[in-house]
């Protein structure tokens, strides 16, 4: 990824910094970075007398200094503004685009350093990787999928990347490679597209692990769409790196948590992303407390209120018990940013509802950091504060490890050393 060349040595001083190797915060300590890379972090005053001559001091103060944010679930040509699949699906591949390079701003402004980019229509994903390389359009650095693969018929199957047993997984895997996929995203249940039922798995266990098996060849992980509980065994079975949403669906498309399927998830090692803002509506959620904490809630609104934070509950409580199994290590954050109501920008309500499971606040940071880098085999590069990494950092007013609310009070954000805002 390219980077504007920062010109001085800059020393960031903030109230405290969370560092992201573990759930400490310490104060009196200060950042150095020298070009897009963090050159020492220690005491101020020791920092301060050992710079450089011409090292620039930035001050924030109240806040607290940590790594960039990575969200892990992204539709970045999808502009999350309510309508529904088929109407945003009608743009052309050209506005897809557009609203992709829209999108990433947002993300970018509110901390987001690094994005999973999870399924486009076409060469949109692909597009806005290269833009983003050659400097064209700002956004967070990109790992993308291109086109997921799904059934006839199935989840996103308007993408075109649609593959019928084994040998068309393989090729399909093949080609996604050869055009610059950096992951395999495959539709291993139903899901919002119009036709297709979530409690039902798409794919079979062999056909996911042709998948797995073509993937790997090519040194690429892999990451399934799993609402159907049938789908997430098939998941485990067939070697799955990353599992997406993990609803426990049944086909008639209730919830139903599976005390054996947990214990296969947790004997597999297999990565967990929830996307929990997705399933609890919690967008609309945050917007109708808003209203009733102003006292300008309707009694309509009372009513759609209960009804969702009823709803939010059951999904809640199914996590709660899958965090009984000794997983949390393993669950990432992911906003499924773009689809339905899903605005970007907010990869802090998923910190919020991961603290509502159990998370503490300072675990819920490290998951969208330290964890999700290794879950996408960047951690030699960002999700800690330390020597040799990439300065992607992001300041919160405030101290989020004790009010994981500050995640969403966002006052600077750095990209490779470069101050975004």
């Amino acid at each position: 990824m390219m980077y504007p060349k920062v010109a001085h040595p800059q020393l960031i001083v903030a109230d405290r910094v969370f560092d992201g190797v573990n759930g400490n915060t310490r104060e009196g300590q200060a950042v150095l970075v020298s070009g897009d890379r963090i050159e020492h972090v220690g005491a101020v005053e020791a920092l301060r007398k050992d710079c450089p001559r011409d090292t620039v001091e930035i001050r924030l103060e109240g806040a607290t200094l940590a790594p960039g944010l990575i969200d892990g679930h992204t539709h970045l040509s999808l502009a999350g503004d309510g309508r529904s699949y088929d109407e945003m699906f009608s743009e052309s591949d050209e506005m897809m685009v557009v609203t992709g390079a829209m999108n990433m701003m947002k993300h970018l402004h509110a901390g987001i350093t690094t994005i999973r980019e999870h399924g486009a229509r076409n060469q949109v994903g692909f597009a806005l990787k290269e833009g983003l390389g050659r400097g064209y359009i700002p956004g967070p650095r990109m790992l993308v999928s291109g086109r997921p693969i799904t059934c006839t018929g199935g989840h996103f199957h308007v993408c075109n990347e649609v593959a019928d047993g084994e040998q068309e997984i393989r090729r399909s895997v093949r080609r996604l490679v050869h055009e610059g996929a950096d992951y395999i995203k495959i539709m291993a249940s139903g899901g919002g597209t119009r036709g297709t039922v979530p409690g039902r798995a798409s794919y079979t266990t062999e056909e996911l692990n042709a998948a797995v098996q073509e993937a790997h060849h090519y040194e690429r992980p892999t990451a399934a769409h799993c609402r159907a509980k049938e789908s997430m065994v098939n998941a485990v079975k067939a070697g799955i790196d990353l599992m997406e949403h993990a609803e426990f669906l049944d086909p008639d498309n209730e919830m139903r948590f599976d005390p054996h399927l947990a214990e296969m998830m947790a004997e597999s090692g297999i990565w967990i992303s929830p996307t929990l803002q997705a399933w609890t509506k919690y967008p609309r959620i945050v917007e109708l407390r808003n209203e009733r904490d102003l006292g300008a809630l309707s009694h309509d609104g009372e009513v759609e209120l209960h009804q969702l934070e009823a709803r939010a509950e059951g999904r809640l409580d199914v996590m709660r018990k899958l965090m009984e199994y000794d997983v949390k290590e393993r669950v990432l954050p992911g906003t499924d940013s773009g689809v339905g109501i899903l605005a970007f920008g907010h990869l802090d309500y998923d910190l919020e509802l991961l603290v509502q499971v159990g998370f503490t606040p300072a675990e819920a940071l490290l998951s969208a950091m330290r964890i999700s880098a290794d879950a996408v085999g960047l951690t030699d590069e960002i999700g800690t504060v330390e020597r040799g990494k990439v300065a992607d950092l992001v300041a919160f007013q405030g101290d989020p490890t004790v009010d994981i609310e500050a995640a969403g009070r966002v006052v600077a954000v750095f990209q490779g050393g470069m101050r975004i805002r």
